[in-house]
């Protein structure tokens, strides 16, 4: 293929790296040149045995060079190389001879220093192959620049890059119609063509391969190494070889063709978040003859894109399924998706795009609100807008804790607002508020709670600091909080300090909210001030009074080291000491000394304790080290210890041992003897050797039958049942000590055989006789038997030791395997053990359940249908004794109890409300029931409470008092039984007015004659009961407004004019007049007319007499049965008195003026009383919700 290589475009550019980084030169004078492998890349190395090694980027490779110099590359027929150097990296450049041919849209590219390496798709070799001679080093890997993805060219690519590439260049389109038709010829044969490995050269070269992925346009093969003349050339390059990369290469290009027929995928179930992606494998998959490529299953890539300027695909499953749910979407936006065949490290083309968009759904969880603006008794609140996820957000929810401090929050605000104002707040009082976002789709969650204060005034002036504990360089002090502050005030304290020596006055020490300090790095034995000052955001509060506290004094420094007095004598010594140099600031009281007995100092004890400086150490031991040091006690608290003296007495020779004594017991022909490690006095020496003696008690011989450091030793070769007499001696570096007295010891008879194995009977499930025969007893009766029994083999436990021959064992567990085995004892000892004998229990019935308990409500899978008629029941499953349980039995006091398969819980249902049960449990097997287990006590949830009946005890035109059930009309938050009053809307919604423990409420800012309806709920522990029937109640007729007091005209003597103000007409009613008069003090008033005027004439006025007037409105509404008159309230009266005119008319109306001023002042008094007394009312009534309701 070198001779036929694919034309180039003017524009495309073959850019080999050669970086020498830096060379490494051998000592040989070769020089290694790193090959650099980008990450995504492969590199392919043949080696000298003929094998293909590929390595994978990104790496380094070391390739060697005998000259360090550049290798010579062979390029094809009608291409020129041109090596250029940058930044210390050489490059080779391939470039066409004839810049004037330029096929498509191109530009012409002349080789400059900076030219960039891109390369186009389209016209990039799918796999590059680099040939060096011996010694050479193939150039650094052509980087490959992939520009970003664009499916339309891919598509069109796919499609007529392969015909435009053989318009380009006839030769290449004839060697690739033989190769595909030698290609089928093969398949259709069933046979594989070989092609013979290439004949051995004199020259062996390395071969590299760097592969990209890339579309099916060529090959591209370049040459690098010595320089080789044509005839070389021509030798290596055999048809063999040609033939087998032509092979490898169409089977590539039919496998890249193969899989790029993969189909579109298919969108199903299209959710807010979720969506199922489907699609077919390649269409000729299924096809044996054309799928022969696909050696290895095939998997998929399945990339996604949420659309953009850049339109980035991301790879979201790789895999081998052919229908996937992508998850982690986002609602409401425009994906598009396709999928990409990938079979033995080859890829595909991607398929086309599949479009799709993701549903709306309800806004995401909203940020914390941020406090704007605070005042005493106001927090404005801010908040910003969150994603509404494809559907406007209607309304924000807020809500806070009413300043309780609990967990329990109530709405505050619900709109569109993105901020809102919370007044009537308590000062310096904390208050948690979270916010929710709310659209046509649903509610959002709640955001995280956040917590703002209301502002406050200056913190009152606090007490004095008080010491909790003095040290010698530090203060604890601690203060109380300002009386008549809250408990959630945030109030921070600053302590001051006053040192009198420094000059500087009170300097603060510690700034937080706590309310104790320790102050460090202070004076000994020094005296301080203190004061505390209170602060909070409003500002600081006055100094506290003063206090005063002194420091301890230090403890003294430690005495000298104590020296010896004189000489050391065996069992005493005298020793000395100094006083410390620092005496802590007070006077020394007591010295005291300590004594430890051996070189650790493990166990110290006070020999001394006075004002005295010298000792004498009495009682000693001789041979013995001793350590002493010594340490003062001062006002101050006690020293350190001083620095140890060490004294070591003078040993002397050891006393008389105790007498050897014998180890267990006697055997017939050997004693085993032991004695005390060391004697009572040892002469302050460790023994180093003992000395054993032993005599006949017949004989007055002595032999010498141990000596050596040991404490034991066995006497050999004794005869049985005789009595042998032994002393002892030990001796120390001063020499031996005197003999022990006599032991007498004699010799035991011999131990029983071993016994036969024991027989084994199984009585019962739990019970066992076993049996033995007597052994041997070698001289000696046989006097006890010990049997020993167990679950395993080596560790078993003695069950029985007695004179008998057979035993029962009893207590045992059913199904179970045990081990036993019997020993014989007399009085010599124990003879060995037998055989072990295996025996199996036969089954029984399980045991009883160990663990019972009634489930909560909380933990179970489902909920229960009904807690006041279930209960939910779990247990442990019992041993089954060696058969397999069956059912369990659950008594729980009816007369039948309930048989239930192997389920270890159970819900009993159709049970008694508010009920006390019994509950045990039993297991069955095959071979019978077991034991019940242990009874528990528990109790059912009442019913939920009926609802109660509605009554309405008071009405008007704009409120309705409305009450329900037994009780007063005041209750507790902390009542058992709550209500839920709930009203229709105009919408016939219902939605909720009141929710607490009290039996009546007001509904108020109604509307006239208006019909409201109703239904209640009650709720308890046992939850919400069921919602009573609709109750309707109406609104009364509202009546006329009050007119104002008439205006009188007197016309004549006897004649006057009577006139007020009209009222317009109410919901379309008439409006009509009712006068009323009355004549004198003492009499009634008259109606003396009735009508719609708003003037009256009143005449045959009697002289001299007092006439009071007052006008009412009459509201005539129309009903079923025709017009009722409903009257307001009646005017204020207006008052004429009536004279002879004795004067000319003009001081007539005088008079009559002057008695309605009077009269007009007199009402002014009234409406004055009236208003003071309904503001009296009004503070009363408030007090009393405040007192009553409200807390």
């Amino acid at each position: 293929m070198a001779e036929n290589p694919p034309p180039l475009d003017a524009a495309s550019l073959l850019n080999v790296d050669l970086s020498l980084l830096p060379p490494l030169v051998n000592g040989d004078g070769t020089q290694v040149i790193l090959v650099q492998v980008n990450p995504g890349e492969t590199f392919t190395i043949r080696r000298e045995d003929g094998q293909l090694q590929c390595i994978a980027g990104p790496a380094q490779v070391p390739m060697v060079s005998p000259n360090g110099s550049v290798p010579p590359i062979y390029v094809p027929p009608g291409y020129v190389s041109q090596v250029i150097e940058e930044n210390g990296v050489r490059r080779v450049l391939v470039l066409p001879q004839q810049p004037e041919f330029h096929p498509g849209s191109h530009p012409p590219i002349h080789p400059h220093p900076y030219m960039p390496t891109f390369l186009h798709p389209p016209v990039l070799p799918h796999h590059q192959m680099y040939s060096t001679g011996p010694g050479d080093v193939a150039t650094q890997y052509v980087p490959q620049h992939h520009p970003p993805h664009s499916y339309a060219d891919q598509e069109s690519h796919s499609t007529h890059g392969r015909s435009n590439y053989i318009h380009r260049d006839e030769r290449t389109s004839k060697a690739y119609d033989r190769l595909q038709k030698k290609l089928k010829d093969r398949q259709a044969n069933g046979s594989k063509e070989k092609v013979s490995s290439p004949s051995s050269s004199p020259h062996k070269g390395h071969f590299v391969s760097l592969t990209h992925e890339q579309n099916d346009q060529g090959i591209l093969e370049t040459r690098i190494g010595t320089e080789k003349s044509k005839q070389d050339e021509k030798r290596e390059g055999t048809p063999e070889k040609d033939a087998k990369m032509s092979d490898e290469d169409a089977n590539k290009k039919m496998l890249e063709a193969l899989l790029s027929s993969v189909s579109k995928p298919m969108v199903s179930d299209i959710q807010a978040r979720t969506v199922v992606l489907t699609w077919a494998p390649p269409a000729t998959v299924n096809d044996a003859a054309a799928s022969e490529p696909l050696s290895e299953p095939c998997s998929y890539e399945v990339a996604i894109s949420s659309g953009g300027k850049d339109e980035k695909f991301k790879v979201t499953y790789v895999g081998k399924d052919e229908s996937i749910t992508l998850r982690d979407l986002k609602p409401a936006t425009d994906y598009k998706a396709r999928v990409q065949a990938v079979c033995n490290l080859i890829k595909g083309n991607p398929s086309e795009l599949e479009s799709f968009r993701t549903l709306c759904s309800e806004p995401d969880t909203p940020m914390t609100p941020r406090l704007i603006n605070r005042t005493k008794h106001s927090l404005s609140l801010q908040w910003k807008a969150t994603c509404d996820n494809g559907s406007k957000v209607t309304n924000y929810i807020l809500e806070w804790d009413e300043g309780k401090g609990s967990n329990e929050f109530s709405q505050c605000y619900l709109g569109s607002q993105k901020q809102f104002k919370v007044t009537k707040l308590s000062p310096a009082v904390g208050y948690r508020f979270k916010l929710a976002a709310k659209n046509d789709l649903g509610m959002s969650g709640f955001s995280e709670e956040v917590a703002f204060y209301t502002s406050g005034s200056v913190p009152p002036t606090p007490t004095g600091p008080q010491l909790i504990k003095a040290g010698v360089t530090w203060l604890s002090l601690h203060w109380s909080k300002p009386s008549g502050t809250l408990s959630d005030e945030g109030i921070c304290y600053i302590l001051e300090m006053e040192d009198e020596t420094s000059g500087y006055g009170f300097k603060p020490k510690y700034n937080g909210e706590d309310l104790a300090y320790t102050i460090k790095n202070l004076r000994r034995s020094s005296t301080y001030k203190f004061r505390v000052i209170a602060y909070n955001s409003e500002g600081k509060s006055n100094p506290s009074e003063v206090t005063e506290f002194t420091t301890h004094p230090d403890k003294p420094g430690l005495p000298s080291k104590p020296s010896v007095k004189g000489k050391i004598h065996a069992h005493n010594f005298k020793v000395i000491w100094d006083p410390p140099k620092d005496n802590g600031g007070s006077v020394i009281t007591k010295y005291v000394v300590e004594m430890s007995e051996g070189i650790n100092g493990n166990k110290w004890d006070v020999v001394y304790s006075g004002s005295a400086r010298e000792y004498v150490c009495d009682h000693l031991n001789p041979g013995s080290t001793y350590q002493l040091h010594v340490y003062c006690i001062s006002k101050g608290g006690q020293s350190l210890v001083s620095e140890t003296l060490q004294v070591q007495t003078p040993a002397i020779p050891p006393g008389p041992c105790q007498p050897p004594r014998l180890v267990g017991k006697a055997r017939a022909r050997e004693l085993q003897l032991r004695w005390a490690g060391q004697p009572p006095v040892i002469g302050g020496s460790q023994v180093t050797s003992y000395k054993l003696e032993m005599s006949a008690s017949d004989l007055n011989d002595t032999k010498e039958v141990y000596q050596g450091p040991n404490i034991e030793c066995t006497v050999s070769n004794l005869l049985p049942g005789r009595m042998y007499n032994f002393r002892l001696r030990a001796a120390n570096k001063a020499g031996y000590g005197p003999f022990s007295e006599k032991c007498e010891i004699c010799t035991a008879a011999g131990c029983p055989d071993q016994c036969n194995a024991p027989q084994v009977v199984c009585k019962t499930a739990t019970c066992v006789h076993v049996s033995w025969t007597v052994p041997g007893d070698n001289g000696a009766d046989v006097t006890e038997y010990r049997l020993e029994w167990g679950v395993v083999e080596g560790i078993m436990q003695i069950c029985y030791c007695g004179p008998g021959l057979n035993y029962e064992v009893k207590g045992l567990l059913p199904a179970t395997t045990y081990f036993c085995r019997v020993q014989a004892l007399n009085i010599a000892g124990a003879g060995p053990f037998s055989d072990v004998v295996l025996c199996m229990t036969p089954a029984s019935v399980p045991a009883a359940v160990g663990f019972l308990q009634v489930m909560d409500e909380n933990l179970l899978d489902m909920p229960l249908e009904c807690p006041s008629t279930c209960l939910a029941i779990h247990w442990e499953e019992p041993c089954d004794h060696g058969s397999e349980i069956t059912s369990y039995s659950i008594d729980f006091g009816e007369k039948q109890p309930i048989i239930i398969d192997r389920s270890t819980s159970y819900v009993i249902r159709n049970l008694q409300p508010d009920t006390t049960y019994r509950l045990r449990v039993q297991a069955i097997n095959s071979i019978g029931p077991g034991p019940f287990s242990h009874t528990i006590k528990t109790k059912t949830k009442p019913l939920p409470p009926e609802p109660p009946r509605i009554e309405c005890v008071a009405f008007s035109h704009q409120t309705l008092k409305l009450k329900w059930g037994e009780g007063t009309a005041k209750a507790l938050a902390s009542d058992a039984i709550q209500y839920v009053l709930q009203m229709e809307d105009k919408n016939g919604r219902y939605s909720t007015l009141y929710r607490g423990p009290c039996h009546t409420y007001k509904v108020q800012r109604l509307n006239e004659s208006t019909c409201y309806r109703f239904k209640i709920q009650a709720c308890n522990e046992a939850g919400e009961g069921p919602y009573s029937e609709v109750y309707t109640f109406m609104t009364t007729i509202s009546p006329p407004s009050p007119l104002k007091a008439p205006r009188l005209e007197q016309l004549k003597e006897n004649v006057c004019d009577l006139i007020w103000e009209p009222l317009p007409a109410m919901k379309g009613d008439p409006i009509v007049y009712s006068v009323q008069a009355m004549v004198g003090k003492d009499s009634e008033f008259k109606q003396i007319y009735k009508g719609p005027e708003t003037t009256f004439q009143v005449s045959n006025l009697q002289l001299n007499c007092e006439y009071r007037f007052r006008v009412c409105a009459i509201r005539q509404c129309q009903g079923t049965q025709g017009f009722h008159d409903l009257v307001g309230p009646y005017s204020a009266t207006v008052t004429l008195y009536s004279q002879r005119n004795e004067t000319p008319t003009s001081s007539s109306k005088n008079t009559t003026e002057i008695t309605n001023t009077a009269q007009t002042l007199s009402d002014e008094q009234c409406a004055a009383l009236i208003l003071a007394l309904f503001a009296v009312v009004s503070v009363l009534i408030a007090f009393i919700v405040q007192y009553f309701v409200i807390e």
